[in-house]
């Protein structure tokens, strides 16, 4: 294919997501697509080569024995590597099936049974290792491949190779012609708040409608600057991934180190990001940290109100624009810590607080809200910089997504973005789609604008001995406002009130017992008194917001913060609330004694 083209019409055409980087290639040519760190250094390669990297290497895995279906593993961080083996896998005719580098022994051996996966790319010998663990438990298992050098491993260069002296472009032809809109593209795993993963079967169709999309939705912040360090094992990644492609954009994958994410986006200047809510909150609170309540606030509704007048073409009074530039000052360090190009950003995969977004608008760093889950291939309703209400996540309709309430307030999804069903698994796909609907197991409300509001899980809701139900996310979501605590997980189902364990945030915690002469470790200053009314007085403002029936009576403080390794968190941070509250019973427990 020839390098240099200019034709985005070209992209546009894609009907099976194998052809997107070949079409994209023809759309964008020499621009640049990826972006990532090497020694330090960041460096390019532009989409005439990464289409030249993708035939390479889906030809060497032609050459390695995969057949049109073989399920392969990729099994690492997220980096340029990762994204090229699901490009040629794709392209070969694979279906890809992400795994977490977080996982087990054990629960990678899960996945690569359940999928009957043939191959496993693994990132390096210590991946290799947790492979290696399970190999004799895994019959279909053929071979385990590493991105870095591990030993006397094969690597995924040496298939590169490979296919380079020895293309097989011919036969990728082939392939990727017989591939139909209903075929598998990706087993995606669900991390999972309960109960074993799932595999979510995407189709080549859930993909396309993907790129509608983002099409209908004007994310013109994507074929700027992308930062990427969520998972690629997750969904919300792969959209990303994916959208930004479809969008000529350049994708930069950060560096691996998750401290490093803050700096990178200096060096990287990005004009679109998605994130997790945390990062957002961390942000917030290192900005906010020593601002009056009051004249937050203030600053913040000023900032809406002068950014809302000149959105829409109207005037701005002198005073209040003269008030706008002296609170700029603080607005301009938040700016400052995405780049300063910073478009738009896109929260998703939890919820993420209304004061927090508010502050973000506010700033000039519009934080926008999606839903989605694996199932629906991560979109159903989107904010957009024309389109978007604060606290809401997002419009229905949009590319002919269809979203409804079930009788008893369960958002149910219809349309093309909606997987296919779960692999091996007839049962939990029945339950699940219903009459072409998508039973997403979230409870919200729609309004006449036909914005959503998700306001619990049906499975989360606490039922107290009195019959009251209390979303305890709500709660949960003010109370991680405050600088000092990291998570909050409610208890009270069945019980006469609400109790929470809470977390200390140890970046803010300890500096602060440290200039007041107290312990510099968290462990220690659970049980100082000090610290207990310091999260008393957030619990109390908290609990303000709130009918008394969802008010946090009594608190338990953690000696750590929650974890993947312990099983609390699932990899994009959300709280497994059920393992924490059997990890915890006898702190929950003790608080009704």
């Amino acid at each position: 294919m020839t390098a240099g083209v200019t034709s985005p019409s070209a992209v546009r055409a894609v009907r099976r997501i194998a052809d997107l980087p070949f079409l994209a290639e023809q759309a964008y040519g020499d621009a640049v697509a990826w972006r990532f760190k090497q020694d330090g250094q960041w460096r390019e390669q532009t989409y005439a080569e990464v289409s030249e990297l993708v035939l390479d290497l889906a030809s060497g895995f032609v050459h390695a024995g995969l057949e049109a279906g073989d399920r392969v593993c990729v099994l690492a961080t997220t980096r340029p590597e990762w994204t090229a083996v699901e490009l040629a896998v794709l392209a070969a005719g694979g279906i890809v099936v992400p795994i977490y580098p977080s996982s087990t022994p054990e629960e990678i051996a899960w996945v690569v049974g359940d999928s009957g996966a043939s191959i496993v790319v693994a990132e390096n010998s210590e991946q290799c290792a947790k492979v290696e663990a399970v190999h004799s438990e895994l019959p279909e298992l053929r071979t385990i491949l590493s991105i870095d050098p591990a030993g006397d491993r094969p690597r995924v260069a040496e298939l590169q190779d490979s296919g380079r002296t020895s293309p097989l472009a011919d036969v990728l032809d082939v392939r990727r012609a017989a591939i139909r809109p209903e075929d598998p593209s990706l087993i995606i795993y669900t991390s999972g708040t309960t109960g074993p993963p799932k595999g979510c079967v995407l189709t080549n169709a859930n993909w396309v409608a993907l790129c509608r999309v983002a099409e209908e939705a004007r994310i013109d912040a994507m074929t700027g600057t992308v930062y990427l360090f969520l998972p690629l094992a997750h969904v919300f990644a792969q959209i990303i991934m994916f959208g930004t492609m479809y969008w000529g954009g350049a994708l930069a994958y950060f560096g691996g180190d998750m401290k490093a994410i803050v700096p990178e986006l200096a060096e990287v200047r990005p004009t679109f990001l998605p994130s997790v809510p945390r990062i957002f909150e961390k942000i917030y609170t290192f900005v906010t940290a020593n601002v009056p309540a009051q004249q937050l606030e203030q600053a913040v509704a000023l900032g809406i109100e002068v950014r809302r007048r000149r959105a829409a073409g109207e005037s701005v009074p002198p005073e209040m624009a003269a008030g706008f530039d002296q609170v700029d000052a603080l607005f301009a360090n938040v700016r400052g810590a995405f780049g300063g190009r910073l478009v738009q950003a896109l929260s998703g995969a939890a919820p993420i607080s209304p004061e927090v977004l508010r502050f973000f608008h506010a700033a000039g760093v519009p934080v926008l809200e999606g839903y989605g889950m694996t199932e629906s291939t991560a979109v159903g309703t989107i904010n957009t910089l024309g389109r978007f209400k604060l606290g809401s996540v997002g419009a229905t309709g949009v590319a002919g997504l269809e979203m409804k309430l079930g009788e008893d307030g369960e958002l149910l999804m219809r349309g093309p973005h909606v997987f296919a069903g779960y692999w091996r698994n007839e049962e939990a796909t029945a339950q699940t789609l219903q009459d072409g609907w998508l039973h997403t197991g979230d409870l919200g409300e729609i309004d006449a604008d036909g914005f959503v509001t998700i306001t619990g899980r049906k499975k989360d809701i606490i039922i107290t001995a009195g019959g009251k139900n209390i979303a305890p996310a709500n709660v949960e979501n003010v109370l991680r406002q405050s600088r000092w605590i990291s998570h909050a997980v409610l208890f009270g189902d069945r019980k006469p009130y609400c109790v929470a364990l809470i977390t200390l945030d140890a970046d803010e915690i300890v500096p602060w017992a440290t200039a007041r002469g107290l312990p510099s470790d968290v462990e220690s200053l659970v049980g100082h008194p000090d610290v207990r009314t310091l999260v008393r007085e957030v619990v109390d403002e908290a609990n303000s917001h709130f009918a008394s029936v969802s008010q946090v009576k009594k608190f338990v403080l953690l000696t750590r913060d929650l974890s993947q390794e312990e099983g609390e968190l699932t990899p994009t941070l959300k709280v497994k609330r059920n393992v924490v509250h059997r990890l915890h019973s006898a702190l929950y427990e003790g608080l009704y004694e």
